[in-house]
């Protein structure tokens, strides 16, 4: 087994073969987990080079290749074990670029690329050979056909499978980024050095006798990887300059602490899991730094820090446990759930509810010693502005991609004003942002978006709830206002209840008509109809007659909204009063989370398209959302026999037909268009794919959509355009 670190150009520029075996899995990257990622570290290599460092290299992942026995004058083969994902993007991403630098008539660069991706006619003896990298069975032929493709590259034509996708992305990206000024192709040779030359990659390559499979489990199966606070931790009291017992004493005074259960803790931020004290420390340091950069590159960027700061390591130290420490009081703090929070506690609380991680390091930013000046009072104000910001966006289900740069932007301009000008700013800040990713919705936007829309589904319920305890909270004077003995509700323990019941019907009944019943069920869902209950309704209460209810409540329950419900209507619970109360409701709500008087949002582009019509099965079976192999029923009864199976990449099988599409499945079974989305269920949960695909979608912090790009798709010729997903 020899390792050595390469580049793109080692790997590929010599005539060589890797062949992707067919038991490893079909090419599954994705847009946003991986492509755009890659893209941005490409770009922000280059800058790096062009302006500070300009011996910079970014390091790719490692990739493991056996060698394969050829005969005299053959191709060299390798077997690719590990990595194939990694091989196949880079080759997409290099024919993009050849693409691209065609296209503008530079053949020169493009010749440097095209070594990359072709190996020479001369060494050709087999079909196919031509192509450095060739993939697994099921991804031969989209492969070929877009590495193949006449220049310039019809995207339309090549970009319908994954593959094409990818190279459709790069391709964009990269002629975006090039621009068309007279700057270009200068910018087109840092490209072609930047990822030939600076992208690093580990190479594991295997004789053919070495037991491939053993290597690659304990790659990926047995090691544990080292965190980003182990690398720092290391790095750290390497560079520490005192005795062996004065660097012990530190380690047990500064940093012991991070390696107990609370910190080590594994936190999702994103899709991403961290320990808690890797994403602590990733957050410490953007706030200290305020650059924006992926926590991936944070133990680079504290070495950096370190390098370049004026303290001494032991100053660092002390600097990091005295945030820490503030860091897991405000923590555990918001998560008791009895009693009176400060604003900074509330704040974590509630925000921390949207999975608004960006929000720490504005709040250890507050607690640096340089802010030490501002005023308490000045701290709860600028928290109180925040929270309606992110409140209202999650409201009205504006994007979140952009909000960390959003907030570090926000602390950029912070950090250079006096104390008494920093309420102000930030209102400012966020009042006059014209922004997708900063906007802050007006009162009519948020009005719109609550109005007349299925809250108890269109929400997360524990979202929804924190709406519903700062509802009653303000009701009873809490945060602010006239304080009632009873103390604010206690926290993460409610639970949402429709006042008109689902299953209406029973107890509920009336002289409607179907239309009319069709309102009804609509208006059941909506936030005028839920509430609060501290303690879980029995079912004789839960679907109980109105009067049974009302009586329930006024005699057990302490929720003051519930109780305001009675005097809105007493004798009776209808769609009128649903819709009277949602108004009061939302009312409410604009008065927890203020804007400033006459303050006017900006709608945020719509992005449903790219939430829903871009994520395919492939993608919840790549990010972990559905199995392989899970088995789908129709939701007909009519089709109560049938079945389908979903495949490592994505397709649905069919009595062992393949098709791409959950609506193409749907198809083959009615003859006719559906949406397959919805066609689908899974089997012993009764749950859609359209359910499973929201879920994935509000994970994202992306809007939901109900518009399928492949809703109403007629495959032509089931046995080749499925297969071949042509």
């Amino acid at each position: 087994m020899k390792t050595d670190v390469v580049k793109p150009k080692d790997i590929f520029y010599n005539p060589t073969r890797f062949v992707v075996p067919l038991f490893q899995r079909p090419y599954v990257w994705s847009r946003e987990t991986q492509w755009e990622p890659l893209w941005a570290d490409i770009t922000r290599l280059i800058d790096v080079i062009k302006n500070h460092n300009a011996s910079a290299t970014h390091f790719l992942g490692a990739i493991v290749i056996q060698s394969v026995p050829t005969g005299l004058g053959d191709l060299p083969t390798w077997n690719v074990i590990d990595g194939q994902q990694r091989l196949t993007t880079l080759q997409l991403l290099l024919d993009a670029l050849h693409s691209q630098l065609m296209n503008r008539s530079w053949t020169q660069l493009a010749g440097q690329v095209q070594a990359l991706i072709e190996n020479p006619s001369d060494y050709r003896f087999a079909e196919n050979d031509q192509f450095k990298l060739w993939p697994t069975n099921r991804d031969r032929l989209a492969f070929a056909s877009v590495m193949s493709a006449p220049e310039p590259v019809d995207c339309a034509t090549y970009g319908r499978s994954r593959l094409g996708e990818a190279h459709k992305y790069f391709s964009e990206s990269i002629d975006q980024w090039l621009g068309d000024d007279s700057e270009s192709e200068k910018r087109g040779r840092m490209l072609v050095a930047g990822i030939m030359d600076r992208l690093e990659i580990a190479s594991i390559r295997l004789d053919e006798d070495e037991d491939a499979q053993a290597i690659f489990e304990t790659l990926n199966a047995r090691g544990t990887p080292l965190s980003a606070a182990d690398l720092i931790k290391n790095f750290v009291f390497q560079k520490f300059s005192g005795s062996n017992e004065q660097a012990e004493k530190a380690y047990n005074n500064y940093w012991s602490d991070f390696e107990t259960p609370w910190w080590e803790q594994s936190i999702t931020s994103g899709r991403i899991k961290n320990t808690r004290s890797s994403l602590f420390l990733w957050q410490w340091l953007v706030a200290r730094t305020l650059n924006d950069f992926p926590i991936r590159e944070v133990f680079t960027q504290f070495k950096h820090y370190v390098t370049t700061s004026a303290n001494d390591v032991q100053t660092i130290l002390r600097h990091i446990r005295t945030a820490a420490d503030k860091y897991r009081s405000v923590i555990e703090a918001s998560e008791n759930p009895n009693g009176v929070l400060s604003r900074v506690e509330l704040f974590s609380y509630r925000v921390g509810l949207l999975d608004s991680e960006v929000a720490r390091p504005l709040l250890i930013w507050l607690d640096e010693p340089e802010q030490a000046s501002i005023p308490s009072s000045e701290r709860d104000q600028i928290l109180a502005i925040l929270e309606s910001w992110f409140v209202r966006r999650s409201l009205v289900k504006a994007s979140t991609k952009g909000s960390n740069r959003f907030i570090i932007d926000l602390l950029r301009r912070l950090s250079h004003l006096p104390a008494d000008q920093l309420v102000q700013s930030t209102r400012e800040y966020l009042s006059t942002n014209h922004t997708a990713s900063g906007y802050w919705p007006d009162d009519n936007e948020v009005r719109e978006a609550l109005n007349d829309a299925p809250a108890y589904t269109k929400y997360r319920r524990d979202r929804l709830r924190m709406v519903f305890e700062a509802l009653e909270d303000a009701r009873r004077g809490y945060p602010d206002g006239n304080q009632l003995a009873m103390g604010p509700i206690v926290r993460g323990k409610g639970t949402i209840e429709h006042l008109m019941p689902q299953k209406w019907r029973k107890h509920w009944s009336a002289e409607l008509t179907e239309e009319e019943e069709l309102v009804r069920d609509q208006s059941l869902q909506q936030l005028g109809n839920l509430t609060l209950v501290t303690q879980k309704l029995n079912s004789k209460f839960s679907n109980g007659s109105w009067e049974t209810k009302r009586e329930h409540f006024l005699t057990y329950d302490d929720v003051l909204i519930t109780k305001d419900v009675l005097n809105l209507s007493f004798d009776r619970w209808d769609e009128s009063t649903i819709k009277q109360r949602t108004s009061l409701l939302i009312d409410q709500i604009l008065g927890i989370w203020p804007v400033p008087s006459a303050h006017v949002g900006l709608r945020a582009e719509p992005h449903a398209a790219q939430t829903v019509s871009n994520i395919d099965v492939a993608q919840l079976v790549n990010s972990g959302w559905i199995e392989a192999g899970t088995e789908l029923v129709p939701r007909s009864p009519k089709y109560k026999d049938r079945s389908a199976f979903i495949s490592q990449d994505g397709r649905l099988f069919v009595d062992d037909v393949p098709f791409q599409t959950p609506s193409a499945a749907a198809y083959f079974l009615r003859g006719s268009s559906a949406n397959g989305w919805s066609f689908w269920t899974i089997r012993d949960t009764s749950e859609s794919l359209h359910s499973r695909r929201t879920e994935y979608i509000a994970s994202l912090g992306e809007e939901d959509s109900e518009t399928d790009d492949d809703s109403l798709e007629k495959p032509v010729d089931v046995s080749a355009s499925e297969e071949h997903g042509k």
